[in-house]
């Protein structure tokens, strides 16, 4: 088995996306029908600034006899998606004094509690406490008491109904709260109200981006008034991928904002409850002097030119592009797996190049998504030789650099059209020219040279592994230690790679954007067959799928499951804390049949202020049952020993051919003390086995 999580994360939103399309046509929904769902007229005993009152430092729990009633008017509407899970009040349909969180693990609430409508919570049960500094209502969490923490869960969605009564008579309209970003401060009572901002506009670092990437919830600066060169305050609008409006362009221009206001920890943020409510930014020119929409384009307005005369402009040094010219090439290559940094690759029938950007994430903009043709305002861009490679840019210490991310709006513009396959140039390694120097190419049977094999794509930073093909010829494949894909053991066999070409200093070298890119199941050239897979374990769906954790000594702290810090990848996790413990992860039974030499690897992540024990590796062919009655072989295997960040380090191969023909167990043995301790992690176990 092989991990291509970003293959997997591609799948996902795609279909993901594809469900959304089909069920949302625009912004414009019909009311709700409302005749079949309970309603209920109560009287109140608490404000919603009484209620709030009552949480201090720690949550607050209601008997299960309180007769306190709480009421208020739904300030927000989760129809279009973009608010998940949580219904948002405020005290008065009108200028408001309150607004107030209340958290449920329910969908589709505007069906029962649509905007605007007056609602009763009976607070029997119920529970005060904070996430990211807001305090919200739900009920009590048993994990969160045992840690202490002042955290509550959602309300459930059966308790929903017996709970949050809609009146039978009452539904306002919400008029929004005029409030100031530079009032926010001062307003936090407000939390969870309908507000407007008037005069605002999205900065320019986003502008001509979506709402939202595809599955992905992102933050969006917003800015409010203007001090010559700069916004006199700021803000960000929260928005889900998965919000009806998320692939939309945000608007372009000055107006009111009209959103829910909230907060995270000390950054103030507001929710979109519909795309409509922002129909009034269209005005410009903007505060920050931008006179008309920037995100529209005529490419009859401009000169055409291709990525060969591109380069052609390059004379000496750097060269700055100076006139009205317009590149119109598709994306072969982005960050999406973290091997490309602040940068793209783009392609036409003429050749590639680099683009740099100083911009994050840059696979999450649909301009350059992969296979999607953009068009590049070339003037006042420069074109310069990086060691050998030509590159498009801004000037930075004398050569082309990155363009800065709050140009980006002013050079880069969506076709509009669909992204195509991008297709690859084949050659064979020693035909290669500069001419193909930026191209995404293919080259046909090659293989890891036998000094690379065992080992990961990279290891302590960016990393060269050698491919070969059946003639003897080499080329560089290089990859970034922050690649998704940079622990994962090179493939043992032959095959096809696609990558984009790339030089430095007169060495040819590739960069592979995923994994799969460099798929090898062949035999390799001198016939030997590639390692067989005959265990592995990820940790992507779970923990005890293939392992099993026992706790032998220490309260509370276990094995457990994360992906803290690595975005989409799980691994295991032990973390002792302040305590001694013995903690042990032992692996289900593995057959050692079949070949005949056999192997193991992992990937180790270590973290500590006060460094503790190191993480300890074993193996065994008779397991007990318990691990502290089991004969145990401890195996000298590569570890972690960078204790910081999250980077994974690969042991490498470990031979275990001493234990052909046998089922043996490995485990991971954590231990602390209670004045030093590690966090170690373990991830992707694999067992293999060659003919």
């Amino acid at each position: 088995m092989k991990k291509y999580s970003s293959f997997f994360k591609i799948f996902f939103i795609t279909f993901a996306s594809l469900l959304l399309s089909a069920c949302v046509h625009d912004d414009k929904y019909d009311d709700p029908v409302l005749q079949d769902y309970q309603c209920r007229d109560l009287t109140a005993t608490m404000t919603i600034a009484q209620v709030k009152a009552l949480h201090t430092n720690m949550r607050y729990v209601f008997p299960e006899n309180s007769t306190a009633v709480m009421e208020g008017y739904v300030a927000s509407t989760d129809e279009s998606g973009n608010i998940y899970k949580t219904i948002y009040i405020q005290d008065s349909p009108v200028n408001p004094t309150q607004g107030f969180v209340i958290s449920v693990d329910a969908v589709s609430t505007y069906t029962k509690f649509p905007q605007g409508s007056k609602i009763y919570i009976e607070l029997k049960g119920l529970a005060l406490g904070t996430y990211g500094g807001l305090v919200q209502l739900g009920i009590e969490d048993a994990n969160a008491v045992a840690q202490g923490v002042d955290a509550v869960s959602r309300i459930p969605e059966k308790l929903v109904p017996q709970r949050i009564f809609r009146s039978c008579s009452v539904r306002e309209e919400i008029v929004p709260k005029v409030l100031k970003i530079s009032e926010m401060a001062a307003n936090q009572a407000l939390l969870g109200a309908l507000i407007k901002v008037e005069d605002a506009e999205f900065t320019n670092r986003v502008l001509c981006s979506t709402y939202a990437p595809d599955g992905v919830t992102v933050d969006r600066p917003i800015g409010q008034g203007w001090n010559g060169s700069a916004y006199t305050s700021t803000a960000v609008v929260r928005n889900s991928g998965f919000a009806a409006f998320a692939n939309q362009l945000l608007p372009a221009g000055n107006g009111d904002f009209v959103g829910i206001f909230s907060k995270f920890n000390t950054t103030y943020q507001m929710y979109i409850n519909k795309q409509a409510d922002l129909a009034d930014m269209k005005t410009f020119p903007r505060l920050d002097g931008i006179a008309s929409n920037p995100c529209v384009i005529d490419p009859s307005a401009y000169t055409a030119k291709t990525v060969a005369e591109v380069k052609q402009l390059f004379t000496t040094g750097l060269t700055q592009i100076n006139g009205n010219f317009l590149l119109k090439a598709k994306v072969t290559a982005n960050d999406e797996t973290g091997n490309l940094f602040k940068y793209i690759y783009v392609e036409d029938a003429t050749g590639g190049i680099r683009v740099n950007i100083n911009k994050t994430n840059l696979y999450q903009d649909a301009r350059f998504k992969v296979g999607k043709e953009l068009y590049i305002k070339l003037n006042g861009l420069y074109v310069g030789n990086v060691n050998g490679e030509l590159q498009i840019g801004q000037p930075f210490n004398n050569n082309v650099g990155q363009i800065a991310e709050a140009d980006v709006y002013k050079h880069f513009f969506d076709s509009n059209m669909p992204a195509t396959p991008v297709t690859a140039t084949e050659k064979k390694i020693n035909q290669f020219t500069l001419a193909d120097v930026g191209k995404w190419v293919k080259i046909k049977d090659v293989e890891f040279v036998d000094g690379d094999l065992g080992l990961p794509y990279a290891s302590g930073g960016v990393t060269n592994r050698t491919l070969k093909d059946c003639s003897g010829n080499t080329i560089l494949l290089r990859t970034s230690n922050f690649a998704n894909f940079a622990g994962a053991e090179v493939d043992g066999g032959n095959g096809d790679v696609y990558g984009i070409l790339s030089v430095f200093n007169g060495t040819y070298q590739l960069w592979i954007p995923k994994q799969v890119h460099a798929d090898f199941d062949n035999p390799r050239c001198d016939g030997s067959q590639p390692p067989t897979t005959i265990f592995f374990e990820g940790f992507q769906t779970s923990l005890t799928a293939n392992f099993t954790a026992y706790d032998i000594l220490g309260p509370q702290q276990v094995w457990t499951r994360s992906n803290q810090g690595t975005g989409t990848n799980y691994y295991a996790v032990m973390n002792g804390g302040t305590t001694a413990n013995e903690d042990w992860l032992v692996s289900s039974e593995i057959n050692l049949t079949g070949f005949n030499g056999y192997s193991f690897s992992f990937d180790s992540d270590g973290r500590a202020n006060t460094p503790g024990n190191p993480l300890e590796v074993y193996i065994t062919e008779n397991f007990s049952g318990n691990p502290s009655t089991t004969t145990w072989t401890k195996i000298n295997a590569p570890i972690d020993t960078a204790l910081g960040g999250f980077a994974f380090f690969n042991s490498g191969k470990i031979n275990i051919d001493s234990y052909a023909n046998k089922k043996i167990r490995i485990a991971f043995k954590y231990t602390n003390t209670a004045t030093a301790s590690t966090t170690w992690e373990v991830d992707n176990l694999k067992v293999s086995g060659s003919k």
